[in-house]
């Protein structure tokens, strides 16, 4: 995928093109002011897959120095009789 780029200039006089750019290629625009980076933009279902795909390598990452701080972890056996158990528990209690 190459990177694509872009003059603010540009984006005022076509918005709507470079918006359609961002939702068919699904690569974010780069825009320039003054022929210098300045701003990024991308469609909505980009972002938000993007912002989904960091938040879950934030949450791998911090596990991750959890387990090499010595926290308690479990094995794949020892999860499922765990949620196993918390079902049960969750049925005797009507929740």
């Amino acid at each position: 995928m190459s990177t694509i780029i872009k003059s603010s200039s540009e984006l005022r006089k076509n918005y709507n093109s470079i918006a359609d750019i961002c939702r068919k290629t699904k690569a974010p625009v780069f825009l320039t002011r003054n022929g210098v980076g300045d701003t990024v933009i991308m469609d909505m279902e980009t972002f938000n897959r993007r912002e989904d795909d960091l938040a879950t390598a934030e949450r791998l990452l911090a596990t991750e120095r959890s387990r090499l701080l010595g926290a308690q972890g479990y094995t794949a056996d020892e999860f499922e009789k765990n949620m196993r158990e918390a079902i049960a528990r969750g049925a005797e209690h009507g929740t």
